[in-house]
């Protein structure tokens, strides 16, 4: 089990208790033996993560933050850094634990390291720090809180999914394909078919800008899962057009049967379910707006190397 960044810190500190310099990597790879993680809980990524964030070392990294804010480590550049004096006298007294609430009490200066240039403001950003954040780092949270919001999201659009015509319906799914890249634009990409004599066949969307292939739609508004009847049905409309390739996309999900039948078919066919939908629609904007960006940056030790 990975542990939280609090029980890092005490095993971070001894881990520097030899006063030389360490580089980060090096630190983690020592932590990951001490607290005896598989390679598996080494490589576990943050789930929102852009850029493949581990959650070790991120905890590893807010470790060191804590322990710098406390004034026992210090940064050498180029991301190395040693115990200081101050870390070494820490070490002897023999602590049983190193946590937030302990550096608060022992080290006043620790709540200083926040405190606006004209000492009056001072920025709470660490209050709930012995609640959710005695086992989670910030960009935990913020991701766990950004993966609520979405979820939150992802069922409304459904909802009104499921509530709109059903001719609507087939055109956001189109224009879901147009905006993942399938055709050009919506005009000479894709096509609604329903109520022309479509005979199963929801709507049609070039594969390329070029049109070499074309690609079949079946779109269903359903509450209950699609049955593998549904996806035969769907086959012998493709047969009928002697297509090759179809997606089939719901607002509900499909049975077992449905997707096995699915996948051992000659001819290839995406399954989406309606979490699959919402999340597409999501990640396209398609139906939704940005309503606030946050970045989370992080110092660039090379740049204050005044080597």
């Amino acid at each position: 089990m990975i542990p939280d960044y609090q029980n890092i810190m005490l095993p971070l500190l001894k881990f520097l208790g030899d006063g030389k310099s360490h580089e980060k990597s090096e630190a983690i790879i020592e932590l990951g033996k001490y607290f005896k993680l598989s390679e598996n809980e080494m490589n576990d990524i943050l789930p929102n993560s852009k850029y493949g964030k581990k959650i070790f070392n991120n905890r590893v990294h807010w470790a060191q933050a804590q322990l710098k804010r406390g004034g026992l480590m210090e940064y050498l550049g180029k991301g190395s850094f040693k115990i200081t004096d101050k870390g070494k006298s820490l070490l002897n007294e023999n602590p049983q634990e190193l946590t937030i609430a302990f550096l608060r009490k022992k080290f006043p200066e620790y709540d200083k390291t926040f405190r606006h240039s004209d000492d009056s403001i001072k920025f709470e950003i660490d209050d709930s720090i012995e609640s959710l954040d005695k086992y989670f780092t910030p960009e935990e949270l913020i991701d766990s809180n950004y993966s609520s919001i979405r979820k939150s999201l992802e069922q409304e659009i459904l909802s009104k999914l499921k509530s709109v015509h059903p001719s609507f319906f087939e055109r956001i799914v189109v224009e879901l394909l147009v905006k993942m890249g399938y055709g050009g634009s919506i005009e000479e990409a894709g096509k609604a078919t329903r109520y022309t004599n479509d005979e199963g066949i929801d709507g049609i969307i070039k594969e390329d800008k070029l049109g070499l292939d074309v690609i079949y739609i079946q779109a269903k508004r359903w509450e209950g899962n699609v049955s593998r009847p549904e996806i035969q049905k769907f086959v012998g409309a493709l047969a009928g057009q002697r297509a090759k390739k179809g997606v089939f996309i719901t607002t509900s999900n499909f049975s077992n049967e449905a997707v096995s039948y699915a996948a051992h078919m000659d001819t290839k066919i995406v399954l989406i379910n309606g979490e699959q939908l919402a999340q597409y629609m999501i990640d396209y904007n398609l139906g939704v707006s940005v309503q606030n960006v946050y970045e989370i940056k992080r110092i660039d030790s090379d740049y204050f190397d005044e080597e």
